[in-house]
């Protein structure tokens, strides 16, 4: 899953969704305190779909995001970059070849963390996408 995760940092840099979240885009978990808006990914699931002559991976990828903005546009812009990013894109992937990206669920929540200073209202957008790969 590292080269899956070299591939996904790849897409990323430069990319109109880095800048959405300022390149804050963390593999697992964000530090404490982090700087908002950021978001972070992490492998769901990783399930072989091995045939008798290939080995194809299936694997489950989600993206958070958040923002602590007042209204939803900020995180709304940020779903619709990583959208425009990921939805079918290619990846290149080290010792495998991508053979699809697809979206599937996506869920906004809004919510309150348990701060001192009462400004705890943040905006969350859970994305999972659906990772097909062949083993070279």
């Amino acid at each position: 899953m590292k080269n899956l995760s070299t591939a996904i940092f790849s897409k990323f840099t430069g990319s109109a969704f880095a800048t959405s979240i300022g390149g804050r885009l963390y593999k697992g978990r964000a530090p404490q305190n982090p700087t908002w808006p950021y978001a972070v990914y992490f492998i769901v699931s990783d399930v072989p779909q091995d045939t008798f002559t290939e080995g194809i991976e299936e694997v489950r990828v989600q993206f958070s995001i958040f923002s602590k903005a007042s209204s939803s546009t900020e995180i709304e812009d940020a779903f619709a970059s990583l959208w425009a990013l990921f939805d079918d894109c290619v990846l290149s992937i080290t010792s495998a070849t991508h053979l699809s990206m697809t979206r599937g669920d996506a869920t906004l929540t809004s919510g309150e963390l348990d701060v001192a200073d009462g400004s705890g209202e943040y905006w969350q957008y859970d994305v999972d996408y659906d990772v097909l790969m062949k083993r070279n």
